[in-house]
């Protein structure tokens, strides 16, 4: 989402949002939160996570960066 300067919004996104950017499944999601290879979740909720969505916005950037060379 944009706002009206053409700036990404920063907020929560939950798991199947960032499964659905990343390609990736639940389990390696989390595999790869515990090998400090992912940015870890945030606790919202008694039972709820999400991601920033800077943070995993800047992640898969870097992924992207990384694999071009």
């Amino acid at each position: 989402m944009m706002n009206k300067n053409n700036v990404p919004t920063r907020r929560i996104l939950r798991l199947p949002e960032v499964i659905n950017l990343t390609g990736f499944s639940k389990s390696w999601i989390y595999q790869l939160m515990g090998l400090g290879k992912f940015p870890n979740c945030i606790k919202i909720g008694i039972r709820s996570v999400g991601w920033d969505s800077y943070e995993i916005t800047a992640w898969i950037n870097k992924m992207i960066e990384e694999k071009r060379y």
